[in-house]
């Protein structure tokens, strides 16, 4: 599986994470039980489907390795492949980077090069 998957999280939500130590999840995340991840290849997907429109957006790189066997591979719906689910809190010792996406003219975000 991947080395590293990707999670969009809202700003107020990334600056209480900071506060806390660890990302605890949204409130779609608190809904469903798990942390929601996507690969790099799923994540512009997610972001449009998921999070369209939304000024103050993060995307947060993790290092998948560290989260040992609370990191899932699972079917999400009807979208294709397996994603990454992260069944507990998301410690800050695992994420690589975090960078801002800022929306595009056409109201799209815009993903850091390599995306």
């Amino acid at each position: 599986m991947d080395t590293l998957i990707y999670t969009l999280v809202r700003g107020s939500d990334w600056q209480a994470a900071e506060r806390a130590g660890a990302y605890r999840g949204s409130a779609d995340d608190a809904r469903d039980g798990f942390l929601h991840f996507s690969t790099a290849d799923q994540v512009r997907e997610s972001a449009a489907k998921h999070r369209a429109g939304e000024a103050d957006l993060w995307l947060v790189e993790v290092e998948a390795a560290p989260l040992g066997e609370a990191l899932k591979w699972e079917p999400a719906g009807k979208r294709a492949g397996l994603f990454p689910h992260l069944y507990a809190p998301l410690p800050l010792a695992a994420v690589k980077r975090v960078v801002r996406l800022p929306l595009g003219a056409d109201g799209r975000h815009v993903f850091p090069d390599g995306f």
